[in-house]
Order: C-alpha cells, then structure tokens, then sequence
C-alpha cells in the first residue's frame, strides 16, 4: 500500500486517477483549488483519503499539503502533477499576464510539488514523480504554442528530475495524453482575449468557438488512470508514457519527420565542427 498525493482531482483525469488508485488499495490525498469539490472521494473512502485544499501557486498550500499528508499517513510514495489547464492563442496573441499565470501552474507549480516531496523520498530512498504533461508538448499546434512551451518544460525537468533520483531509488516518469473526454477542452480551456485576424486559417480554428472537439475525444480517463497506476507500480516506469492512440499516433510521426528532416540536413549540420 502506498500513499498518493495528486493534484488537481475535481474532474477529468485527476478525479479518475484518485479513484484508481483507492480502488486499488492504496492511500490518496486529493486535492483541488476548492476542497469541496474532492471531499465525496474522502467521504466514501474516510480510512484511506484526506481531501485537501490546494493551489499549486501558494507555496504556503503546497508545504502545508505536504505537512498533512506526512502527518496523516506518514508520507508521499508518489506524487501526480496533474493540475494545470489549457491556454489557446497566436503567440502574437499571447497576454503576459495570462501566460504567466500558465506557467506559474502548468510548470512552477509542479516544480514547487517536487521539491516540497523530495526531501521525505531521498529519506526513505523510494518513490515516484508522475509529472503529466500533453501530445501538445510534442506536436507543437498552431495556437497552442504557451501550453506547449509550458509542457515542454515540465518534460525538460523530468528528464534531468529522473537521472538525478535514479541512483536514489525514486521513479520519475512524464505522461503525454492524448484526447481524453474530461473538461480540458471545455470548462478548464482558456484563450487570449483579442484574436488577430491574420491568425484565423492557423490558430483560429483551435480558438474555443471554432472547436468541435469537447465532448468526442477518444481517451476514456478511467482506462488513463488505470495506465498510470500500473506503470508505477511496475517499479520500472518509463521516461515517458504516451496514453492514447492518437497519442501513439503523432509521436510516432513527429520523430519519423524528425528523422528524415536528420537526414536532409546531415551534411550542414556536420560541417560546424573545426577542422582536423
């Protein structure tokens, strides 16, 4: 049995994952900006679940969270980020204001989780860090070029995250959805406020109005959170868990262009080096 701490349960893939994991016998504490809105999971499970107010934006909530969690079932064996939500526009588009509050969620906030847990895991010399981050971070669309950066660089820390804790005995693992039918694209979706007209035939069409997707993506969460749970407890997860057939699809098509892009340039890119 481990103890869970996951982030942004209230709907979609965290509520799923909350409750995959309770299935299954562990211990969870959910979280969400308005505990209320988690405190049904809590109730239904009252030995094994503590709901939890949580903005990953405070780093008061963030170290208080931590502090509950140890004080309620002696520690965190994994944590999920999972909270954070979508932010459409042109990169001319882009709000500062607004694509700064992406990032402070989407990725400082996640930073702020890792390293308020790291300190009870290098202890105990076990655990596991679920950082989900999004295809987006690797198909790069038109109109989604701040939430790609932001998941981007979730990706990029994971990375380094995992080579630094391997020796230490702690799991680090990236999770790129695909479509999944939660309220990612729905109610959690946001956008710039003024569109540019140039941008209507390129990040237009994913702009909220223009969108038919909400509602018909194929990813069911339940199957997603089940997914995670069992790499995890593989005790060998990979660098990256791609979820999705469409997700399997466009990474797989991403790195063939990649490649033949590789070899098209091969000669120019060889040629910087000094001469022998």
């Amino acid at each position: 049995m481990a103890t869970w701490l996951i982030t942004g349960c209230s709907t979609g893939l965290g509520r799923a994952l909350a409750e995959a994991v309770l299935a299954g016998g562990h211990q969870a504490v959910v979280t969400a900006r308005d505990a209320a809105t988690v405190q049904d999971l809590a109730d239904a499970s009252p030995d094994a679940a503590l709901a939890l107010a949580l903005d990953v934006t405070d780093p008061a909530q963030v170290t208080a969270a931590v502090r509950r969690a140890e004080e309620r079932f002696g520690g965190v064996d994994v944590l999920v980020n999972n909270a954070g939500y979508g932010y459409r526009a042109a990169v001319e588009e882009g709000d500062e204001a607004d694509v700064q509050r992406l990032f402070d969620t989407n990725f400082f906030g996640a930073v702020a989780m890792v390293k308020a847990v790291l300190p009870g895991m290098r202890h105990r010399r076990s655990g596991a860090i679920v950082n989900v981050s999004s295809i987006g971070a690797r198909i790069c669309p038109p109109g989604s070029g701040y939430y790609a950066a932001a998941k981007a660089a979730l990706e990029g820390v994971s990375g380094s995250l995992r080579k630094e804790l391997q020796p230490l005995g702690i799991q680090v693992v990236a999770v790129e959805p695909g479509g999944f039918r939660t309220d990612f694209a729905g109610r959690s979706l946001t956008q710039s406020a003024t569109p540019i007209a140039d941008y209507a035939e390129t990040a237009g069409p994913r702009r909220k109005e223009n969108d038919t997707v909400h509602g018909t993506q194929p990813g069911d969460p339940a199957k997603a959170a089940r997914a995670i749970v069992t790499a995890v407890e593989s005790g060998a997860a990979p660098n990256l868990l791609l979820l999705g057939t469409d997700a399997l699809a466009a990474a797989e098509g991403v790195l063939d262009a990649q490649r033949a892009e590789i070899a098209q340039w091969r000669e120019l890119s060889a040629s910087t080096d000094f001469d022998a």
